[in-house]
This record gives structure tokens, C-alpha cells and sequence, in this order.
């Protein structure tokens, strides 16, 4: 079998595959490209990403919390990364988790009393994520810690970094992270076109 040929066989079955997850109620996510979803007519439509990606750092303990940003953060138009809805079985999760923090336009590092003295995988992302916020333009926001609960920030957060207290009043300081996402996108230039 030639190459082409070759090409054009995972081509098709890529595109049975998607067409039989439709079939089926389910959205399919390309990730880099945007999300195909049904349109409830037999159809689908093709959701292109141009949505703000934010990455939400967590610990499990406050899983219900984060649950209720994620749907909030989608409802006001942003496409949250968590890695309980994103990650593949089998997939290098390490790797996958590093790639999608690198891809996202913001990383909302969601602080609590169960997250701030926990070891583990949040600690690990908050590092991984201050360590991509040094390639950023120093003007240009990426981090954006927010509260939980009354617990304290490590202090490499406070010295230089502004954080958000999503209680007592959770949908008002929703929406002054949201206002500085779309304030933030204003700001960055826009690509030069292909001619």
C-alpha cells in the first residue's frame, strides 16, 4: 500500500471514528483545532477554538469546586483544561499535563486549606506553570491564583502576583477574572495574516 494511500485509510477511519461519537450524543475535542459537537438534527457543527484555553490546577479535595468553575468558566465563553474531562486512558498523563499548561493562554491556580501545605501533583503543576509564566512578557498576565477559602498563598504568589477571592462573592470575582481575560486579549497584538 502506498503512502497516500495509506494517509487517506487513517483519514477515513479518523473520520468514522468522529461521525460514530456524534452519532452517539458525544462532543469530539481536537485538541489545538476545536470541538466538533452534535446539532441535535443528525448533524454536527464544528466549533473552531478561539475560545480563551485556561488550565485549572487543583487538588481532588476541592474537585467539587473546581467542577462548578470549570462550568462557569465554559458558560461565560473560556475552554477550561481539566485533567479528569481531558486526559486519554493510557495517556502519558506527565507529558499531557505539561503540553496542555504550555498550550493555555492562562493557568488559574485554584487555592485552598486542603491545597497550600498538600504535596503532589498541584504543587508540581504551580511550578511547572510559574516556570512558562518567565517566558511571558512581564506586562502580560498567565497566572491567576484564586481562593478558595481563607488559607494563605505562598509567599513567591503574594511578593509579585495579585490574587482573586472567589468568596463570599463568588459570581462577582468570576467576573472581574473574566473582564481581565478579555482586557488582557485586547492587548495582545494580532497575528500578522499569510498573504
Amino acid at each position: 500500500m502506498s503512502i497516500a494511500t495509506s494517509n487517506w485509510t487513517s483519514a477515513h477511519e479518523l473520520a468514522r471514528l468522529i461521525k460514530q461519537c456524534l452519532s452517539e450524543g458525544s462532543r469530539v475535542d481536537i485538541e489545538g483545532l476545536g470541538t466538533f459537537v452534535p446539532d441535535g438534527k443528525e448533524g454536527f457543527e464544528f466549533l473552531p477554538l478561539n475560545r480563551p484555553q485556561v488550565f485549572l490546577a487543583y487538588v481532588v479535595e476541592d474537585s467539587a469546586l473546581v467542577d462548578n468553575l470549570c462550568f462557569d468558566l465554559q458558560m461565560r465563553g473560556f475552554d477550561p483544561w481539566i485533567d479528569r474531562q481531558r486526559l486519554l486512558p493510557g495517556q502519558n498523563w506527565p507529558r499531557a499535563i505539561q503540553r496542555a499548561i504550555e498550550a493555555s493562554d492562562f493557568f488559574i491556580a485554584c487555592f485552598s486549606r486542603n491545597s497550600v501545605a498538600k504535596r503532589g501533583n498541584f504543587q508540581a503543576e504551580l511550578r511547572y506553570a510559574l516556570d512558562c509564566a518567565r517566558l511571558i512578557p512581564p506586562d502580560e498576565i498567565f497566572l491567576i491564583p484564586v481562593r478558595f477559602d481563607d488559607c494563605k498563598l505562598p509567599a513567591t504568589i503574594t511578593r509579585s502576583i495579585q490574587y482573586v477571592d472567589l468568596f463570599p462573592d463568588w459570581d462577582r470575582s468570576l467576573n472581574r477574572i473574566v473582564s481581565m481575560v478579555r482586557r488582557q486579549q485586547r492587548r495582545q497584538p494580532k497575528s500578522p495574516t499569510a498573504a
